[in-house]
């Protein structure tokens, strides 16, 4: 078990590292600066270095994902964690390399890459399908959502999940639409209301558990 872990932490770790040869083989080609922050019209608003850019960053993300890896391995309750929310835990940074720090280079020797439709979709397709597997995570202090009532009942935890899973689906499929719409006004709507709903969900179903409870005694 020790050595699955490890193995997959070092992958994993490997994988964010691996945009670090494309750098190597597109740095004399590369302008000085590169853009590494668009604004939502897409048009870049910071620059940085191209040997940030190019191995900084990575080697950053790599540092992150160790971090991630230690942190749901050693969580007391990791085995209650659905095993592809864990995996999407895991692996999210990772992706995030393969596919970002490309993008910023491609740019950043002008290539035509609609990076805000790009990374809208992908973050609303991300939060679709944590949203499906929601309702099938258990008690967990990494993985889920962590609030003291749905760490304090699995019940709550529960509830909430279930709830707040249909939610998040939904928000994914409107965040992944609106990618090629591109209103700021939906993408911040929606944004706003998958974090908050399952605040608001959680802590009522709290006060009516323990309105039930008063009314028992």
């Amino acid at each position: 078990m020790k050595n699955r872990v490890f193995t997959q932490a070092v992958l994993s770790f490997l994988v964010c590292l691996v945009p670090i040869l494309l750098t190597l083989s597109l740095y004399d080609k590369l302008p000085d600066r590169v853009p590494i922050h668009f604004g939502m019209n897409g048009q870049p608003d910071n620059y940085a270095s191209k040997a940030i850019a190019g191995f900084l960053f990575p080697a950053l993300l790599g540092a992150l994902n160790l971090f991630v890896h230690f942190s749901m391995n050693t969580d007391p309750k990791k085995r209650n964690a659905n095993p592809v929310i864990r995996a999407i835990g895991l692996w999210t940074i990772p992706v995030m390399s393969l596919i970002f720090v490309p993008i910023t280079l491609f740019k950043g020797l002008g290539y035509e890459i609609p990076i805000v439709t790009v990374s809208t979709a992908l973050v609303g397709l991300l939060i679709l399908v944590i949203g499906n597997y929601l309702p099938k995570s258990r008690q967990s202090y990494t993985v889920g959502i962590k609030l003291p009532w749905t760490l304090d009942s699995e019940e709550n935890w529960n509830k909430t999940h279930r709830l707040s899973g249909f939610v998040w689906v939904l928000g994914g499929l409107i965040i992944i639409a609106n990618a090629f719409i591109g209103s700021i006004y939906v993408l911040f709507a929606v944004i706003a209301l998958i974090a908050v709903f399952p605040v608001v969900c959680s802590y009522l179903i709290y006060r009516g558990t323990l309105s039930k409870k008063e009314d028992n005694k």
